[in-house]
C-alpha cells in the first residue's frame, strides 16, 4: 500500500485547454430578459403639501390613547399565535444564513475506522502481500486487519462567487422575513384597534336599542289609552306592539355581535374567551387623530410589506446569478493526513505509519445542459415575478393612503350631516307624539318617526366607527406601529 499520493500538476497546454473550455461554456450561456424595478412614486399625495412629517414614526402606545385598547395590543405582541409562528419563521430564515455561510468555507471531519481483509491468493495484491514482507522474515498477516485515524478536508473553490452570491440572497430573505414580521405586527395592532371600536360600537348600538325601547313602550300605552277612547282601532295597538317586538329582538341580535366581537379580540390576544374592558360612554366624544402623511416616498421606508418586496427581489436577482453560475466548472480541493497500520502497536511508528494526500478537481457541465437551461430560466422568471411584486406593493401602498385620505375628509363631513339630522329626528318623535295625543297625527307618522330616528342613530354609531376604522387604517397604510 502506497502512503504517500502525490498531485501531477497540469502543464501550460492542459491549463490552456481548460481556459478555452471556460471561455466556450461562458459563450453558450442563454440570455435572458433583463427588467429593472420602476421605484418612481408622485412626489406628493393629491392636495397635500411636500411636508415630510410622517405619523408612520409615531410609537402605537403614543398614537392610541385609551388605556384599555394600549392593554390589549400589549398583551397580543406577547401572545398572539400567530405573530410567534412568525418569529419563528425568522428564526428558520437566520439558521439558513448561518448554513449557506458554511457552505463556502472548508470542512473537516475527522475519521477513524477498523477493518479485516482477506483476499484470494491467486488475485494479484494476494500474490503480492504473499511474496513481501513487513518486517525481515515476517510476513503479511492474513487475514490483514486495518486502522486508520486521521483527518479529512474538502473545499469548493467558489470562483464564480456562485456560494457567496446563495448566502446573499438567503441573507437578503432573511431579512425579507423580519419586514414580513414587521407588517405583521402593524396589520396585528390596526385589527385589535378596528375590532375595539367595532365593539364599543355595538355597545352603543344596544343602549341605543333599549332607550328606543322605552320610548316605543310608551308610544305603545298611550296608543292603548286612544284605544279605550275610541280614537284608535286595535290595528294601531298591533302595529305599535310589533314595533317594540322587533326592537326588542332587535337588542339580542347585538348582543351576539358583541360576544363574537370580544372573542375575535380574545383570539387575536391569544387567550380564552372573557369579558374585554373598555371606555364605551366616551365613544361619541373620539376625536380622529391629526395625521400627517408625509410625501410617498416615505412609503418605500416605513411600509414593511414594501420592504419586504424589495428584500425579496434583491434575493430574485442573486438567484439569477447562483443560477448563472451553474454553467460554469466548480473547482475542489480534498486532502487528507493521518495514521494507518495493520495493527494498533504501528499506528503511531511514524513516518512509516503516516498517510497523506492532496486532490484538486474541476467538473463542469459539457454535454446535456437542459437542466441548468431550465433552472436559470426559471430564476429570471422568478426574479421578474419579484419586480413586478414590488412594482404592484408600491402601488398598492399610494393608493391605500390616497383612499384613506379621501375617506377620513368625507366621513367628517358625513358625521356632521348625520348628527344633525339624529337631532332633528330625536326632536321630531316628541312632536309626533304630541301630535298623535290631539289626534293631529296618525299612528303610522309616530311610528314611521320612531323607526326613523332609531336608523339615523345607527347611521350616527356606524360613522363614528368608520371614522375611527379610518383612522386606524391611514397608521397602517403608512407604516406604522411595527417599530
Amino acid at each position: 500500500m502506497n502512503n504517500i499520493k502525490n498531485i501531477v500538476l497540469p502543464n501550460k497546454k492542459l491549463w490552456l485547454v481548460g481556459i478555452i473550455i471556460i471561455a466556450i461554456l461562458y459563450s453558450c450561456v442563454p440570455t435572458i430578459q433583463v427588467v429593472q424595478e420602476n421605484k418612481a412614486v408622485p412626489n406628493q399625495f393629491e392636495t397635500q403639501s411636500t411636508d415630510t412629517t410622517n405619523t408612520a414614526s409615531v410609537k402605537w402606545k403614543d398614537y392610541f390613547t385609551d388605556p384599555y385598547l394600549n392593554e390589549l395590543i400589549e398583551t397580543a405582541l406577547k401572545n398572539n399565535q400567530e405573530l410567534k409562528i412568525t418569529l419563528q419563521e425568522v428564526e428558520i430564515a437566520r439558521n439558513e444564513v448561518k448554513a449557506k455561510k458554511g457552505e463556502y468555507l472548508p470542512f473537516v471531519d475527522f475519521q477513524a475506522g477498523a477493518e479485516t481483509e482477506k483476499v484470494g491468493r491467486y488475485t494479484s495484491q494476494g500474490a503480492n502481500d504473499a511474496n513481501t514482507e513487513i518486517e525481515p522474515g515476517r510476513e503479511f498477516p492474513e487475514p490483514l486487519p486495518n486502522y486508520n485515524l486521521g483527518l479529512q478536508a474538502r473545499w469548493e473553490l467558489d470562483v464564480w462567487k456562485k456560494l457567496r452570491n446563495a448566502k446573499k440572497a438567503t441573507y437578503q430573505r432573511y431579512i425579507a422575513s423580519v419586514e414580513g414580521r414587521n407588517f405583521l405586527v402593524t396589520n396585528l395592532i390596526a385589527e385589535i384597534a378596528n375590532s375595539y371600536y367595532e365593539l364599543l360600537t355595538l355597545d352603543n348600538q344596544l343602549s341605543i336599542v333599549e332607550e328606543n325601547i322605552d320610548i316605543q313602550s310608551n308610544a305603545l300605552k298611550i296608543v292603548n289609552l286612544q284605544k279605550q277612547a275610541a280614537r284608535v282601532t286595535e290595528l294601531a295597538v298591533q302595529r305599535f306592539e310589533a314595533e317594540v317586538l322587533h326592537t326588542q329582538s332587535l337588542q339580542y341580535y347585538i348582543k351576539q355581535q358583541i360576544t363574537e366581537t370580544e372573542n375575535k379580540i380574545n383570539f387575536l390576544v391569544g387567550r380564552f374567551p372573557q369579558p374585554i374592558l373598555r371606555s364605551s360612554a366616551s365613544f361619541y366624544n373620539l376625536v380622529p387623530e391629526s395625521l400627517s402623511v408625509g410625501v410617498p416616498s416615505q412609503l418605500l421606508e416605513n411600509r414593511p410589506d414594501v420592504r419586504q418586496a424589495e428584500m425579496e427581489l434583491e434575493a430574485s436577482k442573486l438567484d439569477v446569478k447562483v443560477a448563472k453560475a451553474s454553467f460554469f466548472p466548480s473547482l475542489g480541493i480534498s486532502a487528507g493526513i493521518g495514521l494507518e497500520a495493520f495493527n494498533l502497536s504501528n499506528l503511531t511508528k511514524t513516518p512509516e505509519s503516516l498517510f497523506y494526500s492532496v486532490v484538486g478537481d474541476i467538473a463542469g457541465p459539457l454535454i446535456n445542459r437542459n437542466e441548468i437551461k431550465a433552472l436559470y430560466f426559471n430564476a429570471n422568471a422568478k426574479q421578474l415575478q419579484a419586480v413586478y411584486n414590488y412594482e404592484r406593493t408600491v402601488l398598492n401602498a399610494y393608493l391605500e393612503v390616497a383612499n384613506q385620505l379621501s375617506n377620513i375628509s368625507n366621513l367628517e363631513k358625513s358625521y356632521n350631516l348625520k348628527s344633525l339630522k339624529v337631532d332633528a329626528l330625536t326632536r321630531s318623535i316628541d312632536i309626533s307624539n304630541t301630535l298623535f295625543k290631539s289626534a293631529r297625527a296618525d299612528y303610522m307618522e309616530v311610528l314611521l318617526t320612531q323607526r326613523d330616528a332609531l336608523e339615523s342613530k345607527f347611521e350616527l354609531v356606524e360613522t363614528k366607527k368608520a371614522q375611527m376604522n379610518a383612522v386606524v387604517n391611514m397608521y397602517r397604510a403608512l407604516g406604522g406601529g411595527w417599530n
